[in-house]
């Protein structure tokens, strides 16, 4: 190569991309171009006191590329995201680098977005109450993109370990059209039974909350864990719930909800929904009961929407 690889920057990703051309997106990719079940899996390097490596490869028609992150959850004490890395992002059929990306920029809208998807085919319009758990990017990332698909919602209820950090992500929604009350003000028993979607993107290792207290028809997004031995429900939610996941054999081995749940008997790998399934046929989903999404992101998704972000950051901007 006789030219620098592009750098897309965060700042560039938020300014061209929406959550609503990287939700389309990545329904497109499902219809069309990949099978979740043949992605590459993850390969994770525990490097010591919590700290990982991910490598995270994928191919389609049109693109190949890794991405390349660190998860370190000493971080936020430090006021460092607790993602970092890139992607790189190379012509499907030469192989050649076209891009390198923001990396934790690109996760959060990657699974915003794909989480904002599954909501958009489940959720009432009139949809208004948020209850978060978590206050980082990703929860920032998952409250636009909400807002984004249904204008109507109004409240949310911001619930973390560090109260003061709660507080100032409830004060920057509010200057976003939000009406922030933190899980002081409002405790989880009395907002979880009025929530049209819960949010979870913590690393916790034990449940956040009472399943058993989550009404039918609300819709939960478990999004913080890809550890086999961390959950952020309980088994009294999974075994209540329908539950949808990116691809069953990947839930199984990476979903710490999903596995101690099918180890303690209440849940039926059987009875997983897997996503492509879903947007093929969102009315299998049962609305008598709570809905439970469980991500652990996939390198697929990484893969469809660094493409996207390439076709629409102009070259100008580029460097």
């Amino acid at each position: 190569m006789t030219t620098s690889i592009p750098h897309i920057t965060e700042r560039e990703i938020r300014q061209h991309v929406t959550y609503r051309q990287a939700m389309e997106v990545l329904r497109e990719a499902l219809r069309t171009d990949i099978d979740p079940s043949t992605d590459f899996p993850r390969q994770i390097l525990e490097v010591g006191d919590g700290r990982q490596l991910l490598f995270m490869p994928s191919t389609s028609s049109r693109w190949t590329g890794t991405k390349l992150i660190s998860v370190n959850p000493h971080n936020t004490a430090r006021n460092l995201d607790r993602i970092q890395g890139f992607y790189l992002l190379m012509d499907a059929e030469t192989t050649t680098p076209r891009a390198l990306i923001d990396g934790a920029e690109l996760t959060e809208l990657r699974t915003a977005a794909l989480s904002a998807a599954v909501a958009d085919k489940l959720l009432p319009h009139d949809a208004r109450r948020v209850v978060l758990w978590g206050y980082g990017a990703q929860a920032r990332a998952h409250l636009l993109a909400l807002k984004e698909i249904r204008p109507s919602f109004e409240h949310v209820v911001v619930t973390g370990r560090d109260q003061v950090k709660a507080e100032m992500f409830a004060a920057n929604a509010v200057e976003h059209g939000w009406q922030a009350r933190i899980g002081d003000a409002m405790a989880p028993e009395v907002a979880v039974p009025q929530a049209d979607v819960i949010i979870t993107v913590t690393g916790a290792q034990d449940p956040l909350f009472d399943g058993s207290q989550v009404r039918p028809g609300t819709l939960v997004l478990a999004i913080g864990s890809h550890n086999a031995d961390h959950r952020e429900v309980d088994s009294t939610l999974m075994a209540n719930s329908t539950i949808i996941v990116e691809d069953r054999a990947t839930a199984l081995r990476e979903a710490g909800d999903i596995v101690m749940a099918v180890e303690e008997g209440v849940l039926d790998p059987a009875d997983l929904i897997e996503l492509r399934d879903f947007f093929e046929n969102p009315s299998i989903v049962r609305r008598d009961r709570p809905i439970v999404y469980k991500s652990v992101g996939m390198s697929w998704q990484d893969l469809v929407v660094a493409g996207e972000v390439y076709e629409r950051v102009p070259q100008a901007g580029r460097r």
